[in-house]
């Protein structure tokens, strides 16, 4: 039973992963934190995490930027795993975290989606056989009409690990209106919609000649992420110090 501390967890995806866990016989979310709290809760819920002295084998957290320093330090303090599930990180944020790598296990991934990360394994693959065959490359991302960042945050980790593994010879595109000239073969171009409800829905292109093979992902609710999340919560109980991705949690399911 791998017994979680959950950040944020009065938050959309707190709470997702509460019933998610709630019907999980191998996690328990032993604590919560989160600045609101109406009591609704099976386990207790504390405001700061620094009065949070419940024995937990890993924290996930989905809470936001705000205090992630002193959570950090609330883990390499206490050697407790950390899912790291907040984006948005400014370099000086990616900085700290590394540095708590070395003396924490930390997990960090740009989407907490199981599929989306076997969708990157798979994609070096292609990449390898079909832009040398002369295939041009396009991601298409579609999200709500409150996203606030374009291109989204899995659409660049898409285009980076193409890019990777062709190395990294690509150029990004993210507009061609002001360009009247013919497509560049290293060229990836990344389009972004917004509109109604659309939880987040990517599609990757590789367009040859006389065939178009598409690779696609979509999510119908945050609940993919959540589950995400606790997997990789489970992967990284009882791991030692170091920074993991989404990747690992895959290798080791495939293992």
């Amino acid at each position: 039973m791998v017994r979680i501390i959950m950040r944020g967890c009065n938050g959309k995806m707190g709470q997702s992963i509460s019933k998610i866990v709630k019907d999980d016989a191998d996690a328990e979310i032993v604590a919560g934190i989160d600045l609101w709290d109406d009591g609704h809760n099976s386990y207790p819920v504390f405001k700061d995490l620094r009065d949070c002295n419940v024995e937990a084998d890993a924290l996930i957290d989905f809470s936001g930027l705000t205090g992630l320093e002193d959570m950090l330090d609330y883990c390499v303090e206490k050697n407790l795993p950390c899912v790291l599930c907040t984006t948005g990180l400014t370099k000086e944020h990616l900085e700290k975290v590394n540095e708590a790598s070395k003396k924490v296990a930390i997990l960090k991934s740009a989407n907490m989606s199981l599929g989306i990360n076997l969708l990157l394994k798979m994609l070096k693959d292609a990449a390898d056989i079909l832009a040398p065959a002369g295939f041009d490359i396009e991601i298409v991302e579609k999200h709500h009409n409150l996203k606030l960042d374009a291109p989204s945050g899995t659409a660049l980790a898409l285009a980076d690990s193409i890019n990777d593994e062709l190395g990294n010879e690509y150029e990004y595109v993210f507009d061609r209106s002001g360009r009247r000239e013919r497509r560049p073969k290293k060229e990836i171009g990344i389009s972004a919609v917004r509109g109604g409800t659309i939880v987040g829905d990517h599609d990757v292109i590789f367009a040859g000649e006389d065939e178009v093979i598409t690779f696609s992902h979509t999510a119908y609710s945050k609940a993919v992420f959540g589950k995400g999340a606790v997997q990789a919560a489970k992967f990284l109980a009882g791991k030692g110090p170091g920074f993991y991705q989404m990747s690992d949690v895959i290798d080791a399911s495939l293992s």
